[in-house]
């Protein structure tokens, strides 16, 4: 073994070692099919502006830690939206807009967007979505009490999430009113800004979410992991350590109560939310489930392998791009919380 790869390796096994609880990846698994993109840019309303005002941020957390997160990398682009209140992801959408049914061999699920806050990754899903590229794909990683994870498009091994319409990875578009919470659709990634055509439902309901500690247990890991970025701080193991686990760097000391209470109410996974990690990870938000929840629940119920690979494939036939109409809906406004 080279002295680079041994250094590699020492770094992971020492991360590993002192670390608390693991990292969460969601890196894609299998590949469907082939599948070609050409980025067909989606109109979409108006893009909020991206706050540069001084809220509390990573660099406030890292810094107070006498951590430089510059040299890092580690500069949060953050969009705080003023627009809106804390919770308007559950609304539903309004007179015909862009909403999306995904058809599965469980029943359909049905999702409103936020263009505003993720513009990127909203128009991806809709241009995969209309190209067909999702069609006969599958949720290929299913965790009960957690999430649901499909839409693996291409072929090619340097894009472990799947191959975006943009035909490479794009960058995480984290909003401070967009929440992991039960019912929300967030992109896959593995690494920070690594995006391509993998999606995840949260399926975590406020049972779930209790049972696992609740708020408590996740002050307690931004308290141990506040520690070992403290103890590695001065060492050549820091970055190491960060990519290791960067999921777990959820700052809940910056984290308003009202999200607090969010997440108390309808359950999710709140650690995922990139808007509050000290250390800018997390995964976007861009989408709300309005209707279907319980199809998610089924999904999440089926019996998987050591892999968390559904023993029988869970196939995404298509996913339709259309108008909301309350008309001619059956939605309805409580689908987050649905048991």
């Amino acid at each position: 073994m080279n002295s680079k790869k041994f250094r590699k390796a020492l770094c992971i096994v020492l991360s590993a070692l002192l670390c608390v609880v693991s990292a969460i990846s969601f890196s894609g698994c299998e590949n469907e099919k082939t599948q070609s993109t050409t980025p067909d840019e989606v109109s979409t309303t108006a893009v909020l502006p991206v706050s540069t005002a001084d809220e509390a941020s990573a660099v406030d957390a890292l810094n107070s830690l006498g951590i430089d997160a510059e040299s890092l990398g580690i500069e949060p682009n953050i969009l705080h939206d003023t627009e809106n209140e804390v919770g308007f992801q559950l609304e539903m959408p309004g007179e015909g807009d862009t909403i999306a049914i995904i058809h599965t061999s469980k029943g359909d699920i049905s999702l409103r967007f936020f263009p505003e806050q993720a513009p990127k990754s909203v128009t991806n899903f809709i241009n995969l979505a209309k190209d067909g590229k999702y069609d006969n794909t599958t949720f290929h990683r299913v965790i009960k009490d957690f999430i649901i994870q499909g839409g693996h498009c291409g072929t090619d091994e340097n894009s472990p999430n799947g191959t975006s319409s943009y035909g490479s990875e794009f960058e995480d578009e984290f909003c401070d009113k967009l929440f992991n919470i039960r019912g929300a659709v967030s992109m896959a990634n593995n690494e920070a800004d690594s995006n391509g055509s993998q999606f995840f439902i949260n399926q975590t309901n406020a049972e779930a979410y209790k049972k696992s500690g609740g708020w408590k247990n996740l002050e307690n890991m931004w308290k141990n992991v506040k520690t070992q970025l403290a103890n590695y701080k001065d060492s050549n193991l820091l970055s190491a350590f960060i990519q290791q686990n960067g999921n777990n760097c959820y700052d809940t000391d910056i984290v308003p109560q009202e999200v607090q209470k969010l997440y108390e109410t309808y359950g999710g996974n709140a650690y995922l939310d990139g808007a509050y990690n000290a250390v800018d990870r997390g995964h976007t938000v861009f989408a709300q489930v309005i209707d279907g929840m319980d199809v998610v629940d089924k999904i999440a119920a089926v019996k998987v392998d050591d892999d968390n690979k559904p023993v029988e494939n869970i196939v995404i036939n298509s996913i339709e791009i259309t108008s909301y109409s309350a008309s001619d809906s059956t939605q309805n406004t409580s689908s987050a919380s649905a048991e």
